[in-house]
This record gives structure tokens, sequence and C-alpha cells, in this order.
């Protein structure tokens, strides 16, 4: 066997093969045809046994030889068929740095947010102070100074996510009402909002939602009473759905307010004559609220014979869909583009 010859020819194909290649993928093939295991090169290693001792380095040698020569070829092929890509790549993704900038969309404050600005605003003009607290509560916070002691059946009206015994996720904002009133220790007037996230086991649906916001509100004063709350609340209403609507309170029930109301709005699509959206009672409700009870105030510092106060509390996502006409509450959460866009502006 010619050696040498068989050689070269293999290498002639190799460059021939190679220069008809114009793509990378077809490189791997290649190598596997002349550099594998089964390639006419490596079988021509089973004649190493017909060679005598002084002959198979040399034979070995000539082959590692080649298969050195073969790998370098198909190595600057791969270099130069990079190169062709990338410079092909380059051209057709070439910029014209003279054109004019792209107009960038800014980015707006969630529907929810600016909900949540519009109170925050409205209250800060009528002397209120924003207060925050932790979602992660204890029992003694969201519930037993707010008059709901242990198996209280109130507590069934806020199903809830309990972390430990006595740790939960707060089901209200109300705990920072009450951590508000310690801060004060019993002789300072209160005048705050508590927005923030809040957490109940419902089912979501189009109405509920596991996870939903709050606004809550508190005030505390040696003269404070209902007709203040009211008058509040018309404000809100007014500000939230339209200077020419009003409000009605009806007797509920709630433990830690003392006496507790559900208040609703006119309808703002009827304006108050009845349609299906009010289901034709002309008022839609809007949020509760009520006179702060006793035990509520002397569980915090306060003194029920000389301090009295008022708090209230509304859902943000409830408001946004009385305000918008947004029919599931699941839209707020799905991030979905195309219901966001509607409120940019």
């Amino acid at each position: 066997m010619d050696l040498k010859n068989t050689l070269a020819e293999l290498e002639s194909k190799l460059t021939e093969a190679l220069k008809q290649t114009e793509k990378l993928e077809k490189l791997q093939d290649i190598k596997a045809e002349y550099l594998g295991k089964k390639a006419e090169l490596s079988l021509l290693m089973r004649h190493m046994k017909d060679l005598s001792a002084e002959e198979r380095p040399v034979f070995g040698q000539t082959i590692n030889a080649a298969k050195a020569r073969f790998t370098e070829l198909i190595e600057l092929r791969r270099e130069a068929l990079e190169a062709q890509q990338l410079e092909a790549r380059l051209h057709a993704e070439k910029i014209d740095v003279t054109l004019p900038g792209p107009n960038f969309r800014l980015g707006r404050p969630h529907v929810l947010n600016r909900i949540i600005m519009e109170i925050e605003d409205l209250f800060i003009g009528m002397g209120y102070t924003i207060k925050e607290g932790p979602e992660i509560e204890s029992d003694e916070y969201n519930f037993e100074k707010l008059n709901l002691p242990k198996d209280h059946p109130a507590r069934d009206m806020q199903d809830s996510f309990f972390i430990t015994e006595d740790r939960l996720l707060r089901t209200h904002t109300s705990p920072v009402q009450v951590r508000t009133m310690l801060e004060q220790g019993g002789s300072q007037p209160v005048k705050i909002i508590c927005p923030g996230k809040v957490y109940r086991r419902d089912e979501d649906d189009a109405t509920h939602s596991h996870q939903f916001m709050q606004i809550e509100g508190l005030v505390v004063d040696t003269d404070t009473t209902m007709a203040d709350l009211k008058g509040t609340l018309l404000t809100v209403a007014r500000a939230m759905f339209g200077e020419h609507r009003n409000i009605r309170l009806r007797p509920s029930y709630f433990p830690f307010t003392e006496p507790s109301v559900e208040v609703d709005v006119t309808c703002f699509k009827c304006n108050g004559n009845g349609c299906g959206m009010c289901k034709h009672t002309g008022y839609i409700e809007i949020l509760g609220a009520g006179m702060v009870n006793d035990f509520v105030l002397s569980a915090s510092g306060y003194d029920p014979s000389i301090y009295q106060g008022f708090a209230f509390g509304m859902g943000v996502e409830r408001i946004a869909m009385l305000k918008y006409g947004i029919d599931d509450i699941r839209h707020f959460y799905t991030n979905d583009i195309r219901f966001l866009k509607q409120f940019s502006t």
C-alpha cells in the first residue's frame, strides 16, 4: 500500500469538500467523515499489524501527522465561515446613526396605584397622615385589640392565612390604626389613612381575590361625631365618582365600630334612577364605616369618656371597578398590556 498517495488523495477530497461547504452545520458531518472512528483515515491503522516493528512507528507518525493537517484544514474553514457569517449579520443589522431614534413609551402607574394616589392626595388635603404597617401581623393586633377575641364568630368573616398560632397575613389594615393609637399613648388626636395589601382565603373569581388592597381611615379626637364621618365620606364619594353624587348610610355590623354602617353612593350610570348596574335601587355599595368601638379605644390606650372617633375601610379594587366599569378583579393582576394601556393617560 502506498500510504503517501492514499493520504494525499484523502487530503485532496477533504480540501474539495471544505471548499464546497458554505454552512457551519455541515462541518460537523465532514469532520466525522474524515476524522471519525469509521473514517478511512482511522481504518488505515488496521494495517499496523502487517508491518514490521521498525515500520510501525513511521506508519503511526505519518497517520497522526495527517490527522493534524485534516483537523487544521477543518478549523481554518470553520474560522472562515464564522467570519463570513458575522460579516453578513453585521451587514444585515447595520444601523444608520443619522436616523432619529424611536419614541419610547414611558410606563405609567398601575390603575390600582392611580386610585391609591388619588385617594391619598384627597386625604392629605384634608389634613390626614399616611401610615403603613407590616403585612405579617400578630393575632393581638389583627383581631384581639379590634374586639375580635379568639373564637369570636366574626372571625369567620375574615378567613385567614395563619403562619403560626399567633402570626398571620393581615386580613385588613386596621392593625395599623391600633399601632398608631398605641404610639400616641392615648393622649393625642389621630387622623390617618392606611393603604396596603391584605390577605383572605377567598376563592379567586370575578369579584374576589385572596390578595387585594384596602385603604382604611381613622380619626380620634375629643369632639369627633357621626356627622364628621358622613361629611368625610361624601367628600370621598364626590371626588371619586363625580361632584353630584350623594351617599346613604345603612345600619350594619362590624366588631370594631359601634354604630356601624354600610355606605352607598348614588349610581353613576343612572344617576340614582335605578338600572341593572345598581339592581334598580339607585345606589351602589362602596365601603363600610362607623364610630370606633369603646373597647377598641380602651385597648389602644384611649379613654372612651374623653375620646371618640370614626373609622372607615374601602377596597381599592372595588373603587377602581366601579369608577372605570371593570367587570373582573382578575384583570388587575394578570398584567395584560391591552388592559393596562387603557389607563395610561
